[in-house]
């Protein structure tokens, strides 16, 4: 079973930073794409930034400069450095992985983590 687990939330003031992490377990051998989305209070799931296994990036729009997301294949772990931290940024954050390649060769299309809370106080 692929389990994604994140960490490294918590309640931070406004305008500092925090390192989110997230380890994919599972008998995996590769996976192709890792992500973390976020999930405010009242509003829908959204994409934050995207990383390829080949380390290509996607970030969206609105968040391009403060988040930086970065991964290690061998470990099979995905990071997203925020800084300037906004009271707007709390939310839940949430790992996600896309073609996960399993040690005996099936795929999974994909797969979440139960999430991370992330708190700004103003």
């Amino acid at each position: 079973q692929v389990q994604l687990v994140e960490s490294g939330g918590g309640l931070v003031q406004a305008g500092g930073s925090l390192r989110l992490s997230c380890a994919a377990s599972g008998s995996i051998f590769s996976i192709n794409d890792m992500g973390w989305y976020r999930q405010a209070p009242g509003k829908q799931r959204e994409l934050v930034a995207a990383i390829t296994s080949g380390g290509s990036t996607n970030y969206a729009d609105s968040l391009k400069g403060r988040f930086t997301i970065s991964r290690d294949n061998a470990k099979k772990m995905v990071y997203l450095q925020i800084n300037s931290l906004k009271p707007e940024d709390t939310a839940v954050y949430y790992c996600n992985a896309q073609g996960v390649k399993r040690n005996w060769g099936s795929y999974g299309v994909d797969y979440w983590g139960k999430g991370t809370l992330v708190t700004v106080s103003s």
